[in-house]
């Protein structure tokens, strides 16, 4: 994927949750913490949880099934970082949320 997505407006995010969103066929969780906006894989590696229903404090959602805690950031399992999930760009236009793959080499 090389394109962003809209997958919302603005006021469909609420400060200080995640929302599950579709993006080129995958679930992704997106989450807004102010003017800072992350997005991850939505899946849990460990049981398939949605992390957009995660528990978020600071810049760590914690999976609502069995506590697993990953940095929204990076995506990386906060017990253990060389375990992460995929992290996706967010970047907002006017009132558009658009979401889209980090390359490789980002």
């Amino acid at each position: 994927m090389s394109d962003f997505e809209i997958v919302g407006k603005v006021s469909d995010f609420e400060e200080g949750q995640g929302r599950a969103v579709p993006v080129d066929g995958r679930m992704v969780a997106v989450f807004r913490l102010g003017d800072e906006w992350y997005a991850i894989d939505d899946l849990c590696p460990h049981m398939g949880a949605s992390l957009a229903e995660g528990y978020v404090e600071d810049h760590t959602v914690t999976c609502p099934w069995h506590a697993w805690r990953f940095c929204i950031k990076d995506g990386a399992w906060e017990d253990n970082p060389r375990t992460r999930v995929d992290c996706f760009e967010v970047k907002v236009d006017g009132d558009d949320v658009l979401v889209r793959e980090k390359s490789d080499s980002a």
